[in-house]
């Protein structure tokens, strides 16, 4: 018989919401310390990202259809694999990736794959002006955008991307600011002390604080399993 006993030694009906919510953490804890986000990969790319939240974002595109996706953080490319085949689904648009630096292997993999017509990439920091400015210009005018922050997980990186990249998010468009989780493993084996505060959701909840006309839509988090903890945010208005 399972049995979950908290921290005050009262034990816990493991069927119970708060049951639920205890072993999805425990369970994000461990996948972590065993790397099972570098297990998936979508159409023969690595993606690096939890099954689940690979399912919310299937969601999320499928429901705001975006024209573009802009997405900071290319590592292999499966993420921008992923997103270009659901716009393939919708039969329009394109994303938009920025990588710091692009390695030859990963850049050779994805122009020779089936979907590389509908993805773009720009080489350089994602909060260098001028990166920011060639995003805008692949944009174009009248685009419903979506934004995906998954580069550098630091609380200043994380922060600024969310004032520069916000701007080109349409009303009830989404930025997806991904790897709060950071936050939550710092005392794994493997994690880093530093992560308690270094991380993006709080990043997240200090632009939401700056931000009114933006909202976190808790919906894409009900599986609870997830790299990314409080990590989609709605935009409800304009400014």
């Amino acid at each position: 018989m399972l049995r979950l006993i908290d921290e005050k030694g009262t034990e816990i009906d493991p069927f119970s919401e708060e049951g639920y919510r205890r072993v999805a953490e425990l369970f994000t804890k461990v996948s972590v310390q065993h790397k099972l986000m570098y297990e998936i990969s979508w159409l023969g790319i690595p993606i690096i990202q939890y099954p689940a939240d690979i399912l919310m974002m299937q969601e999320l595109i499928w429901k705001t259809r975006p024209d573009v996706i802009v997405e900071t953080g290319f590592a292999h490319g499966g993420s921008a694999i992923f997103y270009a085949s659901m716009l393939e689904l919708l039969g329009r648009g394109k994303v938009v990736s920025v990588e710091v630096e692009i390695r030859k292997y990963n850049r050779v993999a994805i122009d020779s794959h089936p979907l590389s017509r509908r993805c773009e990439q720009i080489e350089g920091s994602s909060v260098n002006p001028a990166v920011v400015t060639e995003v805008k210009r692949r944009i174009g005018e009248d685009r419903q955008v979506m934004v995906v922050l998954d580069s550098n997980h630091s609380y200043d990186h994380v922060a600024q991307e969310l004032e520069l990249y916000a701007p080109l998010v349409s009303p009830r468009g989404y930025i997806v600011a991904m790897d709060g989780l950071q936050g939550d493993v710092w005392d794994i084996p493997r994690g880093k002390p530093e992560w308690k505060e270094d991380n993006p959701r709080r990043a997240i909840h200090d632009f939401i604080a700056r931000h009114p006309e933006w909202e976190i839509d808790p919906h894409y988090n009900r599986l609870m399993v997830t790299s990314n903890p409080d990590a989609f945010l709605r935009r409800k208005y304009e400014p």
